[in-house]
């Protein structure tokens, strides 16, 4: 496919959320998303939608205490990872990092940046920005397919 570069904007949570269906929908076994974007910017929202759009049903929270939240029931194997609190990429072997990015379902990242170092040649990023001259709930999302994570999180 290539390297490519999009730009979305949303208006509300739902908006948001649609955005994350449609993604979700096009979802290929073995890709790994990473979803990057300051607290309380919508990466919870945008992983519902996600979700949602790979058939999963149940509700999808983040795992900020567990690391790695596992879906099955979906079409394919999703697997959802918020590495916020991690302080070492060392710490991802201990739970089989590499089994899951290198695997064939699909893997969201939130905090990607934090394991930089471990993620594969090419990933998806979305980047959710807020602006809050353009409203409360306005959101920047930019899509970059096929990036290279050197380049997302300057490593």
């Amino acid at each position: 496919m290539g390297y490519s570069r999009t730009e979305k904007e949303t208006f509300s949570p739902e908006e948001t959320m649609a955005l994350g269906v449609k993604l979700g929908s096009q979802a290929r076994p073995g890709e790994v998303y990473c979803l990057v974007g300051d607290l309380g910017v919508g990466k919870t929202v945008f992983t519902q939608g996600f979700a949602k759009g790979m058939g999963i049903l149940e509700p999808i929270s983040s795992p900020t205490f567990t690391i790695l939240q596992e879906y099955e029931e979906g079409r394919l194997p999703f697997y959802h990872f918020d590495v916020y609190r991690i302080s070492d990429e060392e710490e991802m072997d201990e739970i089989g990092f590499d089994d899951y990015i290198y695997g064939q379902g699909v893997c969201l990242i939130e905090w990607a940046g934090r394991v930089a170092g471990l993620l594969p040649e090419h990933i998806q990023v979305i980047r959710i920005d807020k602006d809050l001259e353009k409203g409360f709930d306005y959101r920047k999302i930019t899509i970059e397919r096929e990036a290279r994570p050197d380049a997302a999180f300057g490593c």
